[in-house]
């Protein structure tokens, strides 16, 4: 649980950090839906060239950033292994039924890269950005849909919390499971479905302890005079910058010589 890195964030001043929230959901999600198009390997290693300069640039260490890949280890194994006995293609082995196909094994090995590459992505944004300034962002990107009736502020502020609120849940897990395991609890032992059936009683004070939390918030921000957006002001304005001008124009020329490159080559 201390790998999952959704949610936390690390306090810097890198080109990263600085740039405005919305500049860093915009192209988050632009990239993702780039690592989703890209096929050819040409693209894979201009991709992952790239990501590997973000990370760099943010002054994250790479332990950190790659933390967050190894909860979801087990997926991301198992996914590539379906796609190298599943996938048909010219047959290099076969043990009986199971067949190992030549294309098999370069689906598996791109789809573990890509999703490799979607985790550290979306991963450096949270890291790189405080839940204010995401709330923010994302109520400013929300805000013309007001018009026709979407709550921007109330929206983004539930993303924010939920994010918020990752990294508490979680040790507030970590709490209870060693709390019954100095009683004797196990959850290393025993086959999986028996080690899933273990985590059952760490479920219940969890959600409890969920909700008691979401009640103490509540009631915090009642006596703050919180009345949802309506009316409010902020200490801090965001505002796009040089900056995010320069690194949208970046996004721009990569996306193009991305894509560019796969356009000539099907030629």
């Amino acid at each position: 649980m201390n790998n999952i890195t959704l949610g936390q964030y690390i306090p810097g001043n890198s080109i990263i950090h600085r740039l405005d929230p919305r500049t860093k959901i915009i192209w988050t999600a632009i990239l993702m839906v780039e690592i989703f198009l890209i096929n050819s390997w040409q693209e894979y290693v201009m991709m992952g060239a790239f990501t590997a300069i973000l990370l760099l640039i943010s002054n994250i260490p790479v332990k950190q950033t790659l933390k967050g890949i190894k909860p979801l280890l087990f997926i991301l194994v198992l996914t590539a292994l379906l796609n190298i006995f599943f996938v048909e293609g010219r047959i290099l082995f076969s043990v009986g039924p199971v067949r190992v196909t030549y294309e098999g094994i370069i689906s598996a090995v791109k789809l573990f890269v890509r999703l490799v590459m979607l985790i550290v992505t979306a991963s450096l944004m949270t890291l790189t950005t405080t839940p204010m300034s995401m709330t923010d962002g994302i109520e400013r990107l929300l805000k013309p849909f007001n018009k026709i009736g979407v709550p921007s502020h109330e929206i983004a502020m539930m993303m924010s919390i939920a994010l918020r609120f990752i990294p508490t849940l979680l040790e507030e897990a970590q709490r209870i499971m060693k709390a019954q395991s100095s009683r004797g609890a196990d959850f290393d032992t025993g086959s999986i479905f028996a080690r899933v059936k273990s985590f059952i009683p760490v479920l219940v004070p969890l959600f409890v302890s969920a909700f008691m939390r979401a009640d103490e918030l509540a009631e915090a921000m009642e006596s703050r005079c919180y009345r949802g957006g309506k009316g409010r002001t902020r200490m801090k304005t965001i505002r796009f910058s040089q900056l995010d001008l320069v690194s949208t124009l970046i996004g721009v020329l990569f996306t193009i010589l991305v894509f560019g490159a796969s356009l000539i080559r099907f030629r």
